[in-house]
């Protein structure tokens, strides 16, 4: 009886703030409507069209200040790691061209873990160094410039849906919801995009600078990008190293970003197979009983709603216990419900 008098005093309280809501609207409108010329119509039109973009464009502002904090720290981390091996040049072995760009070109390749083994150190001074550069750049590609990818992905998704929004076929609030549901599908549509693109742009850079056969092309970019660096084949000119400092890092970067995606979209499948079953799936007595968590003999709609989650795997017993402990806390009066005066009192 308690549970019905509040619902119905909820249902009130709504039912007039939405009454009330419409009203102010009604009144809005009938002040403005006589001042409103058709230029100030189309612009609100161009408002109300734009309105579900303003939830996106805050996180591609979040993404762009990031990437900008991952450029800085690779930045400083090249020029660090330049400026070691520049001046140790004399102790690193190997096939050289120029030495600033060699010197770059071993950073990407050491902290990448390509290794390819054309440039190799000789000195034990050269070799420290290698060792504490090749740890904290494995640390840096794995913690820090993979945002870089997830920034490609997201503005890419962002623009796609800027792009969509010009078509009347499509509805606004459709489009953006879809995005943000299938977030994963289009992160791993637009890596894999990416990733074609390095692939290929690898492969003919390759066979044009390098004078590699097309089937030396493609093992040199396939060992590269998983990071196996067989060393028989590599970028042994100037101008290929050049092009290997930012190929290197964005083709394994962007490779592992494919495989996280992959993972996601697979995870996500799963679940939603899960919850399609959990929620299709007939009750039996058991069910019930199990979700009775007040042993009353009765399920109301939160206990219903509580059961189907812990057995989606959205949240577990303990989480439920954690909550219903923190309720009790702050219901001071022991009235099962909260009030001001039980916040006040808590």
């Amino acid at each position: 009886m308690a549970d019905e008098d509040v619902r119905q005093s909820l249902l009130s309280s709504t039912n007039d703030s939405l009454n009330l809501n419409e009203t102010k609207a009604i009144q809005r409108r009938k002040s403005h409507h006589r001042s409103k010329g058709p230029s100030e119509k189309e612009s609100q039109e161009q408002e109300k069209v734009l309105q579900p973009l303003i939830n996106v464009e805050p996180t591609f502002v979040g993404l762009e200040f990031r990437i900008k904090y991952v450029l800085l720290l690779l930045a400083l981390y090249l020029g660090i790691g330049t400026l070691w091996f520049f001046l140790i040049k004399n102790q690193i072995y190997g096939k050289k061209t120029n030495g600033v760009i060699d010197a770059i070109y071993f950073c990407v390749v050491t902290m990448t873990s390509v290794g390819y083994g054309d440039l190799v150190p000789h000195s034990t001074l050269a070799k420290i160094l290698s060792c504490i550069y090749a740890f904290t750049g494995v640390a840096l590609v794995g913690l820090i410039l993979s945002n870089a990818a997830d920034y490609i992905a997201e503005k890419q998704g962002i623009l796609l849906v800027k792009s969509m929004l010009k078509n009347d076929k499509f509805n606004t609030a459709e489009v953006l919801m879809d995005v943000e549901t299938n977030r994963d599908k289009y992160k791993f549509l637009m890596t894999s995009l990416l990733l074609v693109v390095l692939i290929i742009s690898g492969i003919s850079f390759l066979i044009l600078v390098e004078g590699m056969e097309f089937i030396d092309a493609f093992y040199c970019v396939c060992s590269t990008m998983t990071t196996l660096g067989y060393g028989d084949k590599s970028f042994s000119t100037q101008e290929g190293r050049m092009f290997a400092i930012l190929w290197i890092l964005s083709s394994t970067i962007c490779l592992g970003q494919f495989f996280l995606h992959l993972a996601a979209l697979y995870t996500e499948k799963r679940q939603r197979s899960l919850v399609k079953w959990v929620l299709n799936r007939k009750l039996t007595p058991s069910d019930l009983e199990a979700a009775d968590m007040d042993h009353d003999e009765v399920v109301s709609a939160a206990e219903f709603i509580l059961y189907k989650l812990k057995e989606m795997g959205k949240i577990c017993q303990d989480d439920v216990l954690l909550l219903m402990e923190r309720f009790k806390d702050l219901d001071v009066d022991h009235s099962g419900t909260l009030t001001t005066d039980d916040l006040i009192l808590s």
